[in-house]
């Protein structure tokens, strides 16, 4: 069932469902951004230069230090001077929105030009065996209460960084036969994740991929 699916591969519920709410698309900024129609990738807007001082103050003001994570920002900056928390996390809010709409409908190409090869398996094989019963997905994406960097790091030409998300779904599976399976087309639940997020330094494309999720305990 949807849910179950995405406890495994997205997160996990909180139990703090709540009463439908008028919901909230970010689809809305997405239309905005410099995303291809046909390439479904997640592209940071590009930023007049900055100095150093400049990209070091704003992760300052994000992480102050001596968190461990103003240390970890920094690396990333030195290895992506481009990067910026805001832009970022602007950008994990599409591709989050993306991904979880392109999972429930089933919308392997989206998936396959946001994720890395790993993931795009288990979330394809997800799919598959939801189909192979015959049931069908109605999502709707509220929106995300919450987004937070909570790690950074560089691996060699690898850029990493992951952020938990809070957001807010109300999604239905039903079987082939309409009768309802899993989730409530009714209630608004809260979903929370944890994923990250990675870019290869050494590719002059700006685009970022999913290459691991797990559920915020």
């Amino acid at each position: 069932m949807i849910f179950l699916q995405l406890r495994s591969v997205l997160g996990r519920r909180t139990g703090n469902e709540k009463p439908p709410v008028e919901p909230y698309s970010a689809r809305d900024a997405a239309k905005a951004a410099p995303v291809g129609e046909d390439s479904k990738v997640v592209t940071l807007p590009k930023r007049e230069p900055v100095d150093d001082e400049e990209r070091f103050a704003a992760i300052d003001a994000y992480a102050p230090p001596p968190a461990e994570l103003n240390g970890s920002l920094r690396e990333v900056i030195a290895a992506d001077p481009d990067f910026t928390p805001k832009d970022f996390l602007k950008g994990a809010r599409m591709a989050y929105e993306m991904i979880v709409m392109a999972f429930s409908e089933g919308d392997r190409k989206t998936l396959k030009n946001l994720l890395s090869k790993d993931v795009f398996e288990g979330f394809a094989q997800a799919i598959n065996e939801r189909e192979s019963r015959g049931e069908s997905v109605k999502s709707t994406f509220v929106g995300i209460e919450k987004a937070d960097i909570i790690r950074a790091a560089v691996r060699e030409n690898e850029v990493q960084v992951t952020v938990r998300i809070i957001s807010q779904l109300i999604q239905a599976t039903h079987d082939q036969d309409g009768k309802l399976v899993d989730g409530d087309p009714d209630t608004v639940s809260e979903v929370n994740d944890i994923w990250t997020f990675m870019r290869d330094t050494r590719n002059r494309d700006p685009n970022w991929k999913l290459i691991a999720t797990e559920a915020d305990q």
